[in-house]
């Protein structure tokens, strides 16, 4: 779905008294057959307490309250879907079927909202729902096929109504929707990553980077290993550690493009898009899978009392990528502007034995916060990719690349974003013969390499111009690369890029929305 698709203009309201009867007698299959729940001839009212679709039926949960006041719950079956909240009267014909009587069968048709009244929801209101179900509709020859469901609305005075929606394509059921107010008939879909997901987005984010401990805290543990027992628990978790480690590449391997290709996509980074794919995380070196498979092997190595694998299995498994942007129902309502972008780098943190703690559960501790690592990284990249205010596409990949120097283990984090002008409007004999669109490259670097000190690096490039700002927290270092910027010019020169600004400062960066680099879109024609 996008930001362009609109949902059907929905049916006008009639009378109750012409509208056809949608459920004028319909059976209500009992799951659990329940010989004289309603006595014969007499009538009992019930209320729908919940809703599922399987398949082509719907299952309800159904609140039935008798004439002598005593209440029960039955789940029971239906061909029509009855939202949640829809009173019933009905009758039981036999011990597994109920009967919805005709008067209530004409308030049940009309509960679900067919159009809204834009008195009360004014026109640009944001709605956001839960999709409850979804049929497709018998096709008219001649017109395109309609997609019929029921959404339950999360936000504004209608939280908790049901609306019904006609759809050119299906909603997935469980889908969480955010659309306009168009009129009283039409809405019109919000991206999902405006919205919801952006929620979801960052209260993980939060969370995450609580957890989180720096990469190299763990690797360096990992190479200071003492020798294992011969036991086979130990066997393993040394055949992971020494694959974990055998996967990190070098100074070199990062200075040729095929390396660095290689060294990004076995980041962690990628891993879930992999699985997606149905591509074997196995087959090749990934910097979170290998963690993942460490944790196993960990585990149940730990001491029986211990309460670390709780801790754990909320650190890493429970915190599964596509889980997560799902899981903001109740506070749909809240989302706001977008907000500022998460610093760079990641500051670093380190995490210290605890008292009475043994070496499998400081390093499992260790392990689980290096994941915590990798996923803040990617979920910052979820949270700074979307549209900015001016209508360009913005995406952003971040990550962090554990590389050797030597004997040392040294973390390069890593911010690629790309930003795309949105296209114009263009008669249709011109819309073959347009340039390709323009993007707009932004590289951020940073890492902390002896004895360079820690060092930060801003790049751009569009067009083929490139413009670089690099920042020293060493006077020596500063001035180490102010005096090779010259050669460096001439290097990239060389390789065909047309070169503008280059600088070395001592320090580092400033932080703020308009510190950084910046390259606005021009429009050649104005």
């Amino acid at each position: 779905m996008t930001g362009e698709m609109n949902i059907l203009p929905l049916p006008q309201t009639t009378p109750a008294t012409t509208r056809p009867l949608a459920v004028n007698g319909e059976l209500l299959k009992l799951l659990t057959p329940m010989e004289g729940l309603i006595t014969a001839g007499q009538t009992a009212k019930a209320e729908v307490l919940s809703l599922k679709q399987a398949d082509q039926t719907f299952q309800l949960l159904l609140k039935v309250t008798l004439d002598n006041g005593r209440q029960t719950t039955v789940q029971a079956t239906s061909t029509q879907p009855l939202p949640q909240g829809t009173s019933l009267a009905i009758t039981q014909p036999s011990a597994g079927n109920l009967a919805v009587t005709v008067p209530q069968a004409i308030a049940s048709s009309v509960a679900t909202l067919t159009r809204i009244d834009t008195a009360q929801l004014p026109v640009g209101t944001l709605l956001q729902g839960k999709v409850l179900t979804s049929q497709v509709m018998p096709q008219v020859p001649g017109q395109p096929m309609v997609f019929r469901s029921m959404v339950s609305l999360l936000n504004t005075a209608l939280s908790g109504s049901t609306l019904g929606i006609d759809s050119p394509t299906p909603l997935r059921i469980g889908t969480l929707l955010s659309a306009l107010v168009q009129d009283t008939q039409t809405l019109k879909f919000v991206p999902l990553s405006s919205r919801q997901e952006q929620l979801a987005v960052t209260q993980q984010l939060v969370s995450q980077q609580s957890r989180q401990g720096s990469l190299d805290g763990l690797l360096k543990l990992l190479q200071n290993l003492p020798p294992q027992s011969s036991d086979q628990t130990s066997m393993d978790i040394r055949v992971a550690v020494e694959k974990l480690l055998a996967g990190l590449p070098d100074v070199q391997q990062l200075s040729t493009p095929k390396g660095l290709a290689q060294a990004l996509a076995n980041s962690g980074v990628f891993l879930e898009a992999k699985l997606l794919t149905g591509q074997n995380p196995t087959l090749t070196p990934d910097m979170k899978g290998d963690l993942l498979k460490l944790i196993a092997q960990l585990t149940p190595a730990l001491p029986t009392n211990t309460n670390l694998n709780a801790i754990i299995a909320a650190n890493t498994l429970a915190q599964a990528m596509p889980n997560f942007v799902r899981s903001a129902l109740g506070m749909l309502g809240q989302v706001s502007a977008k907000p500022l972008p998460t610093s760079f780098p990641l500051p670093e943190r380190l995490l210290q034995s605890q008292d009475g703690e043994g070496d499998l559960e400081h390093l499992l501790r260790l392990a689980a916060a290096a994941v915590s690592r990798l996923q803040s990284h990617q979920l910052s990249s979820l949270e700074q990719t979307g549209l900015t205010d001016d209508g360009r596409l913005l995406s952003t990949w971040q990550l962090e690349i554990p590389m050797r120097n030597l004997q040392d283990i040294v973390p390069l984090q890593v911010k690629f974003q790309r930003e795309e002008a949105p296209e114009k409007e263009q008669p249709q004999e011109r819309r073959d013969e347009r340039e390709p669109k323009q993007q707009l490259w932004r590289v951020d670097l940073a890492f902390d390499m002896e004895p360079l000190g820690p060092l930060q690096i801003q790049a751009q490039l569009i067009k083929g111009s490139l413009s670089s700002q690099l920042w020293a927290e060493r006077p020596y270092t500063a001035s180490l690369i102010e005096s090779n910027l010259a050669g460096l010019r001439e290097r990239l020169l060389a390789s065909g890029l047309n070169v503008g600004d280059l600088d070395c400062h001592l320090g580092t960066p400033p932080q703020g929305p308009q510190t950084r680099l910046e390259q606005r879109w021009v429009d050649e024609t104005a």
